[in-house]
């Protein structure tokens, strides 16, 4: 594998999962446990977190890659970010569940890692990570992904009030709608490609 091809990987991971989480329940976790409590704590609670969830699904991923055949996994990638990118079109403001999820923890740090983790576990960003880790190089996945979500919750715990304030969220989810759906196209040409 070729330093251009983990680097368009990596690039392409960081993009999709970026779109995808911006104005998601948990950068709307990140965002108001940092008015709450100290900054710093809550992005490294959320890293940690991100940084378990990542390696969990890129595992997973490139475990589904070599025990199935290829079509169906392009078969199976095609399918869910249709349905990703679908759900994302349709998706509206996400922080009254949000709201309800948050409360106090003895530690910071702890109860961000819990919270972000349980708000991940299975979410379309993680399962968006194990399709791609399927079809692309694992280690760019992750880089690329864990990047992302530390992006986004950097930007809920510091800028996230001002971008939310100027962007609409719902037009920030249509953008990750058409990037998932561009990904299922790409996954439903590889799939034709293959016959």
């Amino acid at each position: 594998m070729s330093w251009l091809e983990l680097t368009t990987a990596s690039g392409a991971s960081f993009a999709l999962i970026f779109a995808a989480e911006i104005g998601d329940k948990t950068q709307l976790v990140c965002m108001m446990l940092a008015a709450r409590y100290r900054a710093l704590p809550v992005m490294c609670g959320s890293a940690l977190a991100f940084i378990l969830l990542n390696t969990l699904a890129v595992i997973f991923g490139t475990t589904i890659a070599n025990w199935i055949p290829e079509i169906y996994v392009y078969s199976a990638v095609a399918i869910l970010f249709a349905a990703f990118g679908v759900h994302a079109l349709r998706m509206e403001d996400e922080a009254a569940d949000v709201k309800a999820a948050i409360r106090s923890h003895g530690s910071i740090l702890a109860g961000t890692f819990v919270l972000i983790t349980i708000a991940e576990f299975g979410d379309k960003t993680q399962l968006a990570v194990v399709a791609l880790s399927s079809t692309s190089p694992a280690v760019a996945v992750w880089v690329g992904s864990t990047l992302a979500l530390i992006t986004t919750s950097a930007l809920g715990v510091w800028a996230g009030r001002t971008l939310l304030q100027r962007i609409p969220i719902t037009l920030l989810h249509r953008v990750s709608g058409v990037i998932f759906i561009s990904l299922a196209l790409f996954a439903a040409y590889k799939i034709y490609s293959l016959y």
